[in-house]
């Protein structure tokens, strides 16, 4: 199986200062012997084909990497145990997880990892990785269907009608033969006047897809500390957990959906940062990059990429709390009807493929010739604040929101209570967060890293205080309706 040109993305843009995992760290209520998660794996894993499926990268990079079958695949290279000392402390344990999410996946097998994580009294960790080539957020949490249960007592699947038995791997001459063929076939499909169109609808999307890339260089956003270098391979995490009444009660009586109050909150928390850290914001915006899923119904369950993005730009001036909200809805409702997001889904459908070959270079990562391995143990300088930085023609964070399942999951009987997602870090952009929906709770996970945020709390502290004074004026708004 072939990967996509978005698939295949993930693989050419990583290093070992940005991974390209997708990670998740799971806390369950109750000690779970490591034994009987494996087994549980042993029981389950025939229903997700691609965990036995490792990279092939095509000689020369005549074509994307391919997945094919593991004849060596083994459980146990998979799912992991990492020991603790007895008696660490539940964000203890978190931070361990972070840590050990740090390096890249090995790419000479299967790209995902499981590592239960004991030590913690009452509890046990699971961190959960599969690289991005392989899933989104949203065909993430369809994973999490097959991973955990539903039901505490819920009996194991029904076992493979046959055994497994891995198809034979491809020889480096068959891959680079059925790439030449797959780029012969294509060059007779080429047709440069298929990148327009002569719907007028898709020419204005085109033209309106132009124009947000445009604004990237003719309203370029406030470069914030956090994207002052390059990030490093180190990260930190914090987290937030707010109950899903409480944000339906800010939406109910101020306005907006959910995204919006999200944006709201976590803007006007790094506009505070940025206030406190003496940055010059007067007149400067921030740009957010929001993914958006377009997966459609028939695509529902599949694993791998369907995702466009929006690029809001909110003020990075700290204003007061409502007037934050307004500015939000005010920005997002004029995506919606400029319809972006669909017009950037149809210029990357529309714009050519790119030649595999540009991507050659990237077969070295992961490798011991790997050019980025010195890149992280030497970090260029940051850029100091010496009352003027140039400004940023890209995004300053990634604010993703991820809806999840609104019931309790399980694995083997044991509850999931909380459920923290570790973005990805990448280029200069030093700080993201994660909004993810778990059983009517709303978890903001922020995570940066530390040589460009140290100080990540003052951003979290800065978002809890926000989401309390909107809360607090939803309550008194509800007051003044009733009373």
């Amino acid at each position: 199986m072939r990967l996509t040109e978005t698939d295949a993305s993930f693989i050419y843009m990583e290093s070992v200062s940005g991974p390209m995992h997708i990670s998740s760290i799971y806390v369950l209520d109750g000690e779970v012997p490591f034994e009987k998660i494996l087994k549980r794996f042993e029981a389950i894993i025939h229903l997700v084909p691609s965990y036995r499926r490792k990279l092939a990268q095509v000689p020369f990079s005549l074509g994307h990497p391919k997945m094919v079958d593991d004849a060596t695949f083994r459980l146990e290279n998979h799912v992991v145990c990492h020991e603790l000392p007895e008696g660490t402390s539940l964000e203890e344990g978190v931070n361990q997880g972070v840590e050990l999410n740090e390096p890249m996946l090995d790419r000479n097998i299967p790209l995902w990892k499981f590592v239960v994580i004991k030590g913690v009294p009452g509890k046990t960790l699971i961190l959960q990785q599969t690289h991005h080539a392989l899933i989104d957020g949203a065909s993430g949490i369809d994973l999490t269907t097959i991973l955990y249960d539903l039901d505490p007592n819920a009996s194991a699947p029904e076992p493979p009608a046959e055994e497994w038995q891995p198809e034979a791997a491809p020889s480096a001459a068959s891959l680079m033969t059925e790439a030449i063929q797959e780029n012969l076939n294509n060059l007779t499909k080429i047709n440069p006047f298929d990148v327009m169109s002569n719907s007028r609808g898709s020419f204005d999307r085109i033209k309106k897809a132009t124009e947000v890339f445009s604004k990237f260089m003719r309203k370029p956003a406030i470069t914030a500390p956090f994207n002052a270098g390059m990030v490093g391979p180190k990260r930190r995490l914090k987290w937030l957990k707010k109950p899903f009444t409480e944000i339906r009660e800010i939406r109910r009586h101020l306005g907006g959906t959910i995204n919006d109050v999200v944006l709201a909150v976590v803007s006007e928390a790094v506009s505070r940062y940025l206030e406190a850290n003496d940055e010059k914001v007067e007149g400067k915006h921030m740009r957010i990059m929001c993914p958006v899923n377009i997966r459609t119904e028939d695509q529902k369950g599949a694993l791998g990429n369907q995702v466009s993005a929006i690029f809001p730009m909110l003020p990075a001036w700290p204003m007061n709390p409502l007037e934050r909200l307004q500015e939000v809805v005010t920005e997002t409702q004029r995506i919606k009807q400029d319809e972006e997001a669909q017009a950037m889904t149809m210029v990357q459908e529309k714009m050519p493929n790119f030649p595999p070959l540009m991507m050659a270079m990237t077969q070295l990562i992961g490798t011991p010739l790997d050019p980025t391995a010195l890149a992280a143990r030497v970090p260029l300088p940051l850029m100091p604040n010496i009352g003027y930085r140039p400004p940023n023609m890209g995004i300053n964070f990634v604010c993703t929101n991820v809806p999840g399942m609104q019931v309790p999951q399980y694995m083997c009987g044991a509850e999931v209570t909380d459920t923290i997602g570790l973005l990805i870090l990448s280029g200069n952009v030093g700080m993201s967060l994660t909004i993810l929906s778990y059983n009517k709770q709303l978890f903001f996970n922020f995570i940066s890293e530390p040589r460009l945020l140290p100080d990540l709390e003052m951003i979290v502290d800065g978002a809890n205080d926000v989401f309390n004074e909107l809360l607090s004026a939803a309550q008194e708004k509800d007051k003044q309706v009733n009373h």
